[in-house]
């Protein structure tokens, strides 16, 4: 960039060369946000885990227009402090327990700075060839720790591509499986597309399928029951197809789920394959949460069937601590993708591409730029090793089932669905000689207030199977196992403190 206008309205001293990327500057710059990060990390604790401001609280902060002139460095930082960590909900706490964690690392957080360094758009691979070629390898390693046939491997027939999230993921699944199955029947037989999933299916499939066509009345998300875990029945999912079938309708995508968000619910996937197989559906597998667990053994089980799917997404920022955002999809047929979301404008073309040996990832996506996010997978899996990762995830659940062991250990509470994973699914039972005006939904959305409003540590709650539950969400970067009894003990005490509704005499439970 040049000089600035001279006639523009800022004073003669201002007028001087703009230099927004200046590396010195960028070095004293970058050291200060540094150790504002590393001070944030080791004092996170200090803070509020759910944030205590109210909406609307920062446009009452903040100027009405942007400033005209420059304001320093060390003035933006101090409204930081200010204005901005107040209004943060800190999901790197050690006492965050909701949602499912966003895991981080320092091997991720210098990979990520490297991403934003060299700035590729990596759309094609002429555009950065090592962005390509680097993301390409990445997800084979990824797929060879989670023991993946060679049929989802770029080293075999299929391959990989890093989207932002599951979301994606799943839009870019469902439009491959809408036009493969209007190449047979026509695109004005659009409205007889039949998609599948359970009622535990994450809203975002709804949302895809709308997205891409299909009808809202022809989204089926087929019930499932407490007695089977919550998991999708294949027999129902036959008797559902079947009646779609004879209605003259045509199935065209089933969405199985490793790890629901509610209740990390675990559909099983080989007998969901054989059955979708039948009637010609794309089968997914969406395992944002609980696939990561999947590089150890003792959990590859639930990806047994695999093979017999057509793709499947995990989301490493979840479980393999590499930060926002990062879902990997893997896809046996990678050309019935790249059919649906390919585009070739001329601006684009080069030798490399029209000769068909390189891999556009812009044709694996929906939108076209995309960051060199493979650098920060890359630095985590060569920083930690797949030992290393494996140890994390065992931890983790570990300590979920010491909190399980707790929550057991009280005849006050109890145990919602059995515990798969690092997440826990309880709640407080009702005492019958306590006040009749309450309910057990009310008496755990008590709890729940209570427990979040000291901003000591924060949970969600779900609802399933007509059940108002607590969800406790072990896996926290920064999380140690004294966290979680010092979590305990706080819940504890908030139940103590709702006597009568909770003495432990003749207690039982009702919805």
């Amino acid at each position: 960039m040049g000089l600035l206008d001279s006639n523009s309205a800022l004073s003669p001293s201002l007028v001087e060369e703009f230099r927004p990327l200046n590396p010195e500057e960028f070095r004293k710059q970058a050291h200060q946000m540094v150790d504002f990060i590393a001070d944030y990390y080791n004092s996170i604790e200090n803070h509020p885990v759910l944030s205590q401001v109210e909406p609307g609280y920062l446009r009452s902060r903040l100027p009405d227009a942007p400033p005209h002139l420059p304001e320093s460095f060390e003035v933006i930082m101090r409204d930081v402090e200010k204005d901005i960590i107040p209004g943060m909900t800190h999901w790197l706490s050690p006492n965050f327990f909701a949602f499912f964690p966003a895991t981080v690392s320092s091997a991720a957080f210098v990979g990520e700075m490297l991403c934003t360094a060299f700035n590729s758009v990596g759309f094609n691979w002429l555009a950065c060839p090592a962005a390509t070629e680097l993301e390409m390898v990445v997800m084979d390693w990824l797929a060879t720790m989670l023991k993946l046939p060679k049929s989802f491997m770029f080293s075999g027939t299929g391959g990989g591509v890093m989207q932002a999230t599951s979301s994606e993921a799943i839009l870019c699944t469902v439009i491959a499986a809408r036009d493969r199955a209007l190449a047979t029947i026509g695109v004005e037989g659009i409205g007889k597309l039949v998609v599948y999933a359970s009622d535990q299916t994450h809203s975002t499939y709804k949302k895809a399928c709308k997205l891409a066509g299909i009808l809202p009345c022809n989204i089926r998300l087929v019930p499932t029951t407490k007695a089977a875990n919550f998991s999708l029945s294949p027999a129902l999912l036959r008797t559902v197809i079947e009646g779609d079938v004879a209605a003259g309708l045509v199935p065209t995508h089933l969405c199985a789920t490793l790890g629901t968000t509610s209740t990390t619910a675990v559909d099983p996937i080989r007998p969901l394959a054989d059955v979708a197989n039948d009637y010609g559906l794309w089968v997914h597998v969406d395992a944002a949460y609980a696939g990561s667990a999947c590089i150890c053994p003792e959990f590859r089980h639930h990806l047994d069937g695999i093979e017999l799917v057509n793709s499947l997404s995990l989301s490493p920022h979840k479980w393999l601590l590499s930060y926002l955002d990062c879902c990997c999809l893997w896809v046996k047929q990678p050309g019935q993708i790249t059919s649906s979301l390919s585009t070739n404008p001329e601006y684009l073309k080069n030798k490399a591409s029209e000769s068909g040996s390189v891999v556009e990832y812009k044709d694996w996506q929906i939108g076209t730029g995309r960051k060199f996010k493979a650098l920060r997978l890359w630095f985590v899996i060569r920083t930690y090793g797949v030992g290393h990762l494996q140890s994390h995830i065992r931890s983790d659940i570990q300590i979920a089932t010491l909190f399980e062991a707790l929550v057991s250990s009280d005849p006050r509470f109890e145990i919602v669905t059995p515990r798969l994973f690092s997440l826990v699914c309880f709640r407080l039972k009702l005492n019958p000689s306590g006040t009749g005006t309450v309910t057990v939904e009310g008496l755990n959305r008590m709890l729940l207030d209570r427990v979040n409003s000291t901003g000591r540590i924060y949970m969600t709650h779900t609802i399933v199977g007509g059940i108002y539950t607590l969800r406790f969400a072990v896996g926290s970067t920064l999380m140690e196992e004294h966290h979680v009894v010092a979590a305990w003990k706080l819940i504890k005490e908030e139940a103590d403190a709702m006597h009568p509704f909770t003495s432990t005499k003749g207690m039982e439970s009702r919805v």
